[in-house]
């Protein structure tokens, strides 16, 4: 069965760096676009990056654009999201999405705060 398995989350100051990571199986990774969602208190979860089959193209919400990066090693069929310059409203659990039912992961919380 798809299973998409987030990790990397944790607590970070503000301005620091995190990369998460997430794992998939049961589907070939390689032929679907891949992307991260956030879904912080109180908020409705939101896209934040998205990247092609190939990981040739990407695309960025504006709040995140510059400071964020997307990528993905499809020999290793994982995503990675690698957020620099980390901000208090960066706090949310960060979701990856993707595959041929679209399934969703379990999340991995991410906490900005000195």
């Amino acid at each position: 069965q798809v299973q998409l398995v987030e990790s990397g989350g944790g607590l970070v100051q503000p301005g620091g760096s995190l990369k998460l990571s997430c794992a998939a199986s049961g589907f070939t990774f390689r032929l679907y676009a891949m992307s991260w969602h956030r879904q912080g208190p109180g908020k409705e979860r939101e896209l934040v990056a998205g990247i092609s089959s190939s990981g040739g193209s990407t695309n960025y919400a504006d709040s995140v654009k510059g400071r964020f990066t997307i990528s993905r090693d499809n020999a290793k069929n994982t995503v990675y999201l690698q957020m620099n310059s980390l901000k208090p409203e960066d706090t949310a659990v960060y979701y990856c999405n993707g595959g041929p039912l679209r399934n969703w992961g379990q999340g991995t919380q991410v906490t900005v705060s000195s």
